[in-house]
């Protein structure tokens, strides 16, 4: 009789596992885009941006309100924008009513600008950072990363994007008015009790954490995007905390790929399909013709897993996430340059260190988190190779490392495919495959104040597949991590 009861249990999670939307959404509702945020220049020449988390309500589904949080608004918040070279100061205050953080995801700069787990931001508190844009164009964003909390938070509705610019990224023929031909999509799954609450529970067979069956793209569920000129620039953001995407168009038809996590590919990239773990980017041109409709599509993906394993991660789901709506006339845009930035100028033979990583269970090298323990040591002006493994059969890992973009070697001893070719920040890691990244520590140290890397599965994150490391000058050694700084 169990074993009866056993087999039908596992028939009915198996048959309800898999969601399938392909041709199923009305798409009709306008896409929200975030607006830009404000900016003031202050005394010193800085660039001053100022953010409250906030509580509030926000209607995915049509007459439903849900409680959620936001950044100057009731969900998300505002894209913040800046130039290369330029001076920031951001101040975030918190008004949620529990501690919380900002982490500039993707942002080289000083670990105690970083917004890391040990800068918690207490209810009522204000926290304010000034740091110097030192890097490429890219499309990075921000969040939270409270630890043990970084998912629920994030659920929320606390996450953004910040956009740098240079002057490379200006002049080589790539949609650039945010709003008209540029636009921030930021993808999340999200599950509702049945008062219309986010819902946080897993599945019986939960290996990556939350999945949900509503997509939310900029928090607009059924979402169309009015095109207006012949290319359309979608910075795609995989903001869930544990759902992959696999971005292509349902009719099969081909984007260009210009950007990754860091910033511009060498040279555009044709693609049919972009595989985006939680918390990597990726930026697309898709052209249209006057008229024409196309919809973005998070189509089946192999993660490396078996099908009971990938069943349960989402890997065979079908999602349609949003509809480009082209005007009946469309003003011209400019021919894509072949060449869009030098490729990393990071070389395997100048790598002084090769440190090894080991993810299993919710470890990292056989330890979980501890905000006491610094775990790796490094000097600044080296250039390492970290070679990660992911030695969990049946479950897919990535790898996130803070302050620093690095350039993928190889996967398996295989060359990286084009698409991870650019500057990197976060990285896919297949069950039982070792993945090696080479990047170089430049400008900031602290002997005291620590950087992050972990697993961007948020609820891997939270039950401790973390780590923190120093950048000292040379011959020095690690300090004490702060308990808390404000």
């Amino acid at each position: 009789m169990t074993g009866i009861v056993v087999g039908a249990g596992a028939l009915y999670l198996w048959s309800t596992a898999v969601v399938d939307t392909a041709d199923e959404i009305e798409f009709d509702t306008p896409l929200s885009v975030p607006p830009l945020a404000e900016s003031t220049i202050d005394g010193e020449g800085r660039r001053v941006f100022d953010l409250e988390v906030r509580q509030g309500e926000h209607e995915f589904i049509a007459g439903q309100s849900t409680p959620t949080w936001g950044v100057n608004g009731d969900y998300l918040g505002p894209t913040l924008r800046a130039s290369r070279g330029e001076q920031v100061l951001v101040n975030v205050t918190n008004d949620v009513g529990e501690t919380t953080t900002v982490h500039w995801h993707g942002m080289h700069l000083p670990a105690r600008m970083d917004g890391g787990p040990h800068q918690m931001i207490d209810p009522g508190e204000t926290w304010s950072r000034t740091w110097r844009i030192e890097q490429p164009a890219a499309s990075l964003w921000y969040h939270p990363h409270l630890h043990g909390n970084t998912l629920e938070h994030v659920y929320r509705g606390v996450a953004g994007m910040f956009l740098l610019d240079d002057e490379r990224s200006g002049r080589v023929g790539l949609p650039g008015e945010y709003g008209v031909d540029d636009f921030p999509l930021i993808i999340q799954d999200k599950k509702f009790a049945a008062d219309g609450t986010l819902d946080t529970g897993e599945g019986m067979v939960a290996p990556v954490g939350l999945l949900g069956d509503t997509i939310a793209v900029n928090g607009t569920v059924g979402g169309y995007l009015d095109v207006t000129t012949e290319k359309v620039r979608l910075r795609l953001l995989n903001g869930s905390s544990g759902r992959f995407y696999d971005f292509g168009l349902a009719d099969g038809g081909t984007m260009t790929m210009v950007a990754s996590d860091g910033g511009l590919l060498p040279a555009p990239l044709e693609i049919d399909r972009v595989l985006l773990s939680p918390g990597e980017r990726a930026e697309v041109v898709i052209e249209m013709a006057p008229g024409e409709e196309k919809v973005l599509r998070s189509h089946p993906n192999d993660l490396g897993l078996g099908p009971w394993d990938g069943r349960f991660t989402g890997a065979q789901d079908t999602l349609d996430l949003v509809q480009l709506r082209a005007a009946d006339t469309l003003a011209p845009s400019a021919e894509i340059a072949a060449e869009l930035a030098p490729a990393p100028d990071l070389r395997e033979e100048d790598a002084s260190t090769t440190r090894e990583f080991r993810m299993s269970g919710n470890n990292i090298n056989g330890r979980r988190m501890d905000m006491s323990r610094i775990d790796e040591v490094v000097t600044v002006g080296d250039t390492e190779v970290w070679e990660v493994r992911n030695s969990n059969g049946g479950t897919p890992h990535n790898f996130h490392v803070h302050d620093v973009q690095f350039r993928v070697l190889d996967l398996d001893g295989a060359p990286p495919p084009p698409e991870l070719r650019g500057w990197k920040d976060t990285v896919y890691i297949r069950p039982n495959t070792t993945v090696r990244i080479l990047m170089r520590f430049e400008d900031y140290t602290d002997p005291d104040f620590p950087y992050m890397f972990h697993c961007h599965l948020l609820q891997h994150e939270d039950r401790g597949m973390m780590g923190q490391f120093v950048v000292v000058e040379e011959g020095g050694s690690a300090g004490t991590p702060p308990e808390h700084d404000h």
